[in-house]
């Protein structure tokens, strides 16, 4: 765990969130800006930078997250009306904390195109 990473720091407990949902690999909480009435950050435990520094050896992880989203999505009542995820890969995508990490969004109509 870098130790200037700051999902690693909240994972750890070393910083304070609203938890969501926790597994032996994936750990969930309420985005702090929110950008809809539902906002999730869904987390790796396992510290990977992004998308990008992803190999064949995480492919358990990104099927964890999807498979945690949609657990999620039911419990938040958002399932039935529909959600968006969506994983920033690098600054001019919008990522800011480097560990892979997807959003949830819903409880509102979303536009398409994003961004």
């Amino acid at each position: 765990m870098p130790s200037d990473c700051l999902f690693c720091r909240i994972i750890a407990g070393e910083l304070p969130s609203s938890l969501v949902h926790s597994d032996d690999s994936i750990f969930a909480i309420r985005d702090i800006s929110p950008q809809a009435p539902t906002h999730i950050l869904i987390l790796s435990r396992k510290h990977v930078a992004s998308v990008s520094d992803l190999s064949g050896a995480d492919e358990a992880i990104v099927g964890k997250l999807f498979a945690a989203a949609a657990e999620i999505a039911k419990r938040e009542g958002i399932a039935k009306g529909g959600y968006r995820l969506v994983v920033n890969t690098g600054r001019d995508a919008g990522q800011t904390v480097d560990h892979l990490h997807v959003h949830m969004l819903g409880g509102r109509h979303m536009s398409w195109p994003p961004g």
